[in-house]
């Protein structure tokens, strides 16, 4: 895939190369994903109010993909400009201002451009499409969020499950995208009482694959485990990338995160059953065909109320007081983003399983 667009440009988009011709589409679809990430969704959002209406332009014929390079667009149309006019000559602490100036000399000041998370947008997009062709094979991906500040759910949990431990509505039933109501009901006072202080807070988010084959990935340089650290840590905000027990388990000792072998099926190799999941579903770069899980942590948005030190373009010492709009808290809204990075990460190695072991996977 490759995005296009910046926050306050006409237009967020994306080119996807490489979908089979013959697949069928549903827009629909598509425009639900949006509709799970866009801006304004609640009152633990930004106020930026954008319908993000998908527009389909290539790729596509009557509902089935040609195999040409499919190509979708939303229109930006709440874009408030003047609010980023004072901050066009200000270096704000913690955002990607520096950096672009220093790789291109240049940058768009307005909303962050290119390093605004507007640009998840084009990544949502993309994996609605991508969950559309796994879904066929039997394979689904979920997220939710797991912690807001210091209220978390219980991480060890995830290990002891051999399928998915809540259902979507379960899911969507908080505007917080966490299925358990009272720990919900904890992450709101979090968010609430950070946004109070004109503060902000961070979070962390599981990704969960069901119905992997085993095998998919590779040994060496294109492990599965890798390509998913990256394609999270790509997403704005994010910080880290913890695939199954692993900050736990490198704390902790082998007696305890192993996972015994209970059966396997060996006259194809695609399936093992094991006590537990400690390892997340992967063991050597590719999946063990058990349940693939990983949380990503974001950070703390890095635009607040409260006034921060800062330079100028010239160097010279300021004090940012914080215009726009802006969310208290990224995780609800990275939910769908996350799902959309894991389907696209395993389309791209389903793809890549022989043809064969592909045929026999499809209903």
């Amino acid at each position: 895939m490759t995005s296009f667009g910046e926050s306050h440009g006409p237009v967020i988009g994306v080119v996807i190369d490489g979908v089979p011709a013959g697949w069928s589409l549903d827009l629909d679809l598509v425009q639900a994903q949006l509709d799970r990430r866009r801006p304004g969704q609640s009152a633990f959002t930004t106020a930026r109010n954008e319908e993000d209406r998908v527009q389909c332009w290539s790729g596509c014929l009557d509902g089935i993909c040609t195999g040409a390079p499919l190509t979708l667009t939303i229109r930006n149309k709440d874009a408030r400009s003047e609010d980023y006019q004072e901050l066009s000559q200000t270096l704000r602490p913690s955002h990607a201002d520096f950096t672009t100036m220093a790789r291109y000399g240049v940058r768009d000041p307005r909303g962050g451009g290119r390093s605004s998370a507007r640009e998840t947008a084009a990544r949502v997009m993309a994996g609605a499409v991508a969950v559309q062709i796994l879904a066929k094979a039997g394979i689904h991906c979920y997220a939710w969020v797991h912690s807001v500040g210091q209220v978390s759910m219980d991480a060890e949990a995830y290990a002891l499950q051999d399928s998915i431990p809540y259902t979507q509505e379960q899911i969507e039933s908080s505007p917080l995208r966490c299925p358990l109501p009272d720990i919900a009901s904890a992450m709101e006072n979090e968010i609430n009482t950070a946004r109070v202080r004109g503060d902000s807070v961070g979070g962390t988010v599981v990704g969960w694959c069901q119905g992997l084959p085993a095998g998919l990935g590779d040994p060496v340089y294109d492990k599965l485990d890798a390509d998913l650290a990256k394609a999270m840590i790509s997403i704005n905000a994010a910080k880290f990338f913890e695939l199954g027990s692993g900050w736990a388990a490198s704390s902790g000792h082998a007696s305890h995160y192993n996972d015994p072998i209970l059966a396997a099926d060996t006259s194809e190799w695609t399936h093992i059953k094991t006590a537990t999941n400690h390892a997340g579903g992967v063991l050597g770069g590719m999946s063990t065909g058990t349940p693939l899980w990983f949380r990503v942590g974001f950070k703390p948005p890095s635009t607040i109320s409260i006034d921060q030190n800062s330079v100028d373009h010239r160097g010279q010492p300021l004090v940012l007081k914080a215009r726009g709009r802006h969310d208290p808290c990224v995780v609800p809204r990275a939910v769908p983003v996350v799902e959309a990075m894991l389907a696209l990460v395993v389309l791209d190695h389903w793809l890549g399983f022989p043809s064969a072991k592909i045929q026999r996977l499809l209903p």
